[in-house]
């Protein structure tokens, strides 16, 4: 998608610090963290969010969070929060599925 901020991290037309690639996703850490480590995993495919995954592009999510556990694994993570948001009322600002994975000592109980 032209106008799409992480389809243009993903092209690498707009910089970032990558994590890991495949040909199905993109992990690049988030340039406002939220915690003590904070990265993003999406996919390579545009997706505009949860609700438009069907049965025909699934596959795609299963895959992030293998990559997630291998990623979090390598990072010597031993706990951490996933976080997906879908739609503007819930926070989302990039209107492309992505998946925040934050870790540290400040989470606690926190949504964030």
């Amino acid at each position: 998608m032209e106008d799409c901020l992480f389809c243009k991290i993903i092209a690498g037309e707009i910089p970032s610090k990558k994590l890991y690639e495949d040909e199905q996703c993109y992990a690049f850490y988030d340039i406002n963290p939220q915690s003590d480590t904070h990265f993003l995993v999406v996919p390579k495919t545009h997706i505009c969010c949860a609700k438009k995954i069907t049965a025909k592009n699934s596959a795609v999510v299963a895959h992030i969070f293998e990559v997630i556990a291998k990623l979090t694994e390598e990072l010597g993570l031993d706990s951490y929060r996933i976080i997906n948001n879908c739609g503007e009322g819930a926070g989302q600002t990039v209107m492309h599925l992505h998946f925040h994975v934050l870790s540290g000592k400040n989470l606690g109980e926190r949504l964030v």
